[in-house]
């Protein structure tokens, strides 16, 4: 990402707001993250009660470069030790076996624990100045819960406010994010019995893993530990979402249009429908597409119209990342297509 002018002064006053159990807003290269305490029951849970989290879905605990992996997991397999080695400070989260003197708020009750080591300059700067380095920030996106995620400063002003009503002590501004989706997670708490699991897919891809540790991650299986951003719908934004097919599109637009009800689109190769409400193209690279991803969706959703129409993508493994977030954007809204053609009849 570009070279960034870190305010310092800046960044170890948030770190004193988080050691005084303050919630602090701050950039990674994934989204930003909405920071607290690990070791702070009582600051976590302002995090769960800023989202509107379920107190069952656990967070990720943020470490600083070189943290002490052994003072928050009971054990740390080998195939752990290579992806830290491979991938750390990077977009990959490990689920380990808590160490019990960790407390279970920030797993949702579970005997794991989700970590990383996040790579932007100012997740790493404010992780070392926070405990000089010794401590954990527990930190899912900040948002509310299952709504899009922010990658940029002002995304988080615009989903919990300023000021003296917001729930954040302060939000640092590190520019918009470079991944722009969430970390993949694996699940290494079962490894012995299980193998690697993938729980979510995100920027590094499965065939990266298997190269690392020899062998490529499972699907979960029922048993899997509970992650972040998991559900089966989340990263949603009000608008609701439908993924149409790059030759459907313009006749699905036509029709709306016809039916009175208003589109947005979000494509790659999709040509300007003259009857959309907005339209927005994102790069024909997986990891561009990703980058615009959620600043997309956002300002699609604030277009005005009545549904989303988003450009299906390929379905090969480099994909994988951003095909399962919109897949879980438009959980929710499954059939809105012929809904709101029928309002028009």
């Amino acid at each position: 990402m570009p070279e960034l002018n870190l305010d310092l002064p800046a960044i170890q006053a948030a770190a004193r707001l988080l050691e005084q159990g303050e919630l602090v807003a701050f950039p990674t290269e994934t989204v930003y993250g909405l920071g607290a305490d690990a070791e702070n029951p009582a600051a976590v849970a302002r995090i769960y009660a800023a989202k509107g989290r379920p107190s069952n879905h656990p967070v990720i605990v943020h470490l600083a470069p070189g943290a002490d992996i052994a003072y928050w997991a009971q054990s740390i397999p080998q195939e752990a030790r290579q992806l830290i080695e491979a991938f750390w400070p990077g977009p990959l989260t490990l689920i380990l076996k808590r160490a019990q003197h960790i407390p279970d708020s920030v797993s949702g009750g579970q005997d794991s624990i989700g970590l990383r080591c996040p790579s932007h300059p100012v997740a790493r700067a404010l992780l070392g100045a926070f405990k000089n380095g010794k401590g954990g920030v527990a930190a899912p996106s900040a948002n509310k819960f299952g709504h899009v995620s922010p990658t940029t400063a002002q995304h988080v002003r615009d989903e919990f406010g300023t000021g003296p009503g917001s729930p954040l002590a302060c939000v640092l501004d590190g520019g918009q994010s470079e991944v722009g989706i969430e970390s993949t997670i694996i699940d290494l708490s079962r490894i012995a019995t299980h193998g690697p699991v993938l729980l979510r897919p995100g920027h590094i891809g499965v065939k990266e893993i298997a190269d690392v540790i020899g062998a490529a991650p499972r699907l979960p299986d029922a048993a899997a530990p509970r992650a972040s951003g998991t559900l089966d719908a989340h990263y949603a934004p009000r608008t609701p979402v439908a993924l149409v097919t790059l030759e459907q599109l313009p006749a699905t637009v036509r029709q709306l249009a016809t039916a009175g009800q208003r589109a947005a689109i979000i494509g790659r190769l999709a040509p300007a429908q003259a009857e959309a409400a907005a339209q927005l193209s994102l790069p024909q690279s997986p990891a561009g597409y990703a980058h615009g991803l959620y600043a997309a969706l956002r300002a699609m959703d604030a277009a005005g119209a009545d549904v989303i129409l988003v450009e299906t993508l390929p379905a090969e493994g480099a994909w994988q990342g951003v095909n399962d977030r919109l897949r879980r954007a438009a959980h929710d809204s499954a059939g809105i297509l012929s809904r709101l053609l029928k309002r028009g009849q």
